[in-house]
């Protein structure tokens, strides 16, 4: 069972640093499976129709339904896990080739099952990774565009787009396939039960983090300032034919969406975006321009391109009302003061925040931070973000930190305090302590089978080619048919 835990985090961890799994098109239409032999005369070809005729393809290693997979593209992929940070060598090139053969089962059955993804997303997300490689090639592409073969940055852009779709249409597959799965508290218990106990796992040093955190004021002026802008930004698109995309390049504070012309695609069945920035684009019609509005992050108007099924594609300006330094200091003073009320004993920490604090995520709860990872109180001291445990270095149960200053999301300066309201040391995993965690192994493990399932039943009736170079992998899965 463990044995299962431990390759279910194996494969998800090279599932994440292969961003982009290489595919290319071919048409195949057979359910069968055939080793391809590699004799130097051999000569292979799918085809919609016919069944497998001989015709010279160099390099292929496998065909998976509609999905072609060449030798290069373990190669490409190889070049992928290093644009990301990755260490190739850590992955052989079996392993790599088998997750392959995956992506591209996933790829043809979300065909098959008419799984549509966005080609607008999958552009933008193009764009992040060439930009990526320009960083790590200090802006020089060429030796990108050698390995792919290919002249201009356009042309690498189109292949790549390809390639991510075929990579979003297997990550879908993949959600479809697991959508749904819940675990019973009985499930739980039989799934800890089962674990013999010299096999229990270890869960390192945990910490109960709590925080206050105070805003610099805004002053009205300042909003009033921006709200005028925005309207006059409307009402220079609506009544002059200005262009709404040269106006978000001009003037958003949306550094994030800036290149893109502010677009975002947002999808009805997914959260995307704040709560008050969903409800106003899916209000508007098409060509339509909203009045402005605030989220947490400033005030907006969002101009509704294009509707297409479930997703909307928006365009939006936003803007962040100024802050003056007094109110910056004004915030820091207030913060300073109600620490020292903490540590004179005259106020709790659960209490300061909840009556002072500006996040509204935390204050309700006395200021406890939630792990995003467990949605439990605890972070795992090995695997805390570097920021938080820079923040907590040092410091005690109950110590309250010095003033921290900080940023939010869009770059304005915070305050903060942070104390430990608990810890607790390395231990062997408990059940009614460590449930949530347990119950995650549990659910992962579920999923796992389920998966596992899947494929068996989807390897069988799927047309599967494998060059015989790659016959002697020991594959996880059955993709040799035996």
């Amino acid at each position: 069972m463990l044995l299962k835990i431990n390759n279910l985090k194996s494969t998800s961890n090279l599932k994440n640093i292969l961003a982009l799994s290489i595919s290319i098109f071919a048409a195949t239409g057979l359910f069968a499976q055939e080793i391809i032999e590699d004799k130097p005369q051999e000569k292979v070809i799918t085809d919609t129709i016919q069944p497998f005729v001989e015709s010279k393809i160099d390099g292929v290693a496998a065909v998976v339904g509609d999905f072609i997979i060449l030798d290069s593209d373990i190669d490409k992929t190889e070049l992928q896990i290093k644009a990301q940070g990755g260490d190739p060598a850590n992955f052989s090139r079996c392993e790599l080739f088998g997750k392959l053969l995956e992506d591209k089962l996933y790829a043809h059955h979300a065909i098959q099952d008419s799984i549509v993804v966005s080609d607008a997303e999958i552009r933008s997300y193009v764009n992040q990774q060439v930009e990526q490689f320009k960083i790590q090639f200090k802006g020089d592409l060429s030796e990108v565009l050698e390995f792919y073969k290919k002249d201009t940055e356009k042309t690498l852009k189109d292949e790549m787009f390809e390639l991510n779709k075929g990579n979003k249409l297997a990550s879908e597959m993949q959600r479809k396939i697991i959508d749904g799965v819940e675990i019973t508290p009985e499930e739980v218990r039989v799934f800890f039960n089962n674990i013999p106990a010299d096999e229990r796992p270890i869960f390192g040093t945990e910490l109960k983090v709590a925080e206050i955190v105070v805003k610099p004021v805004v002053e009205p002026e300042s909003v009033q300032r921006a709200i005028d802008r925005l309207n006059e930004f409307k009402k220079d698109v609506e009544e002059n034919g200005a262009n709404f995309r040269s106006k978000v390049v001009l003037y958003t504070d949306d550094l994030a969406s800036k290149s893109k012309g502010g677009l975002y695609t947002l999808n009805r069945s997914k959260p995307q975006m704040v709560k008050e920035f969903r409800e106003v684009a899916f209000s508007l019609q098409e060509g339509q321009i909203s009045e402005p509005f605030k989220t947490e992050f400033g005030y907006h108007i969002v101009l509704l391109e294009k509707i297409r099924g479930q997703e909307y594609d928006v365009r939006h300006i936003l803007l962040i009302p100024e802050v003056t330094n007094e109110a910056v200091q004004e915030a820091k003073a207030k913060l300073e003061n109600i620490r020292q009320n903490i540590i004179d004993g005259n106020i709790t920490f659960a209490d300061a925040a909840k009556e002072s604090s500006d996040e509204v995520k935390t204050k309700f709860q006395g200021g406890q931070l939630i792990n995003p990872q467990t949605q439990d109180y605890n972070f795992e001291l090995t695997k805390m973000d570097p920021e938080l445990y820079g923040q907590l270095q040092g410091l005690e149960n109950n110590e309250v930190s010095e003033v921290i200053t900080d940023q939010d999301r869009t770059g304005d300066i915070k305050f903060k305090i942070v104390t430990v309201t608990d810890r607790i040391d390395e231990h062997e995993a408990n059940y009614s302590r460590d449930y949530l965690k347990i119950k995650e192994l549990a659910l992962n493990e579920k999923r796992l089978n389920i998966i596992g399932k899947w494929q068996e039943e989807k390897i069988m009736d799927t047309y599967i080619k494998i060059s015989d170079s790659y016959k002697d992998c020991q594959f996880n899965s059955n993709w040799l048919k035996k």
